[in-house]
């Protein structure tokens, strides 16, 4: 009966545990577009963030 239950257990904590980090990563890294100058990263959605183009890459830079 024990092994049973670990069976079950263990299978639906492995999948809860890759949804919390699939939904983790899409909320908090996002993707980063492919810019050549600061224009084509997207307007900041708050006052405090700061996108400029880095190294090809639109990044956040906070000031």
């Amino acid at each position: 009966m024990a092994k049973i239950l670990k069976f079950v257990y263990v299978p639906i904590l492995y999948l809860s545990i890759l949804l919390v980090l699939t939904i983790y990563d899409q909320v908090y890294f996002n993707y980063n577009p492919p810019c050549v100058s600061d224009k084509d990263c997207p307007s900041p959605k708050s006052p405090k963030s700061n996108i400029r183009c880095r190294q090809g890459y639109c990044v956040n830079l906070y000031s």
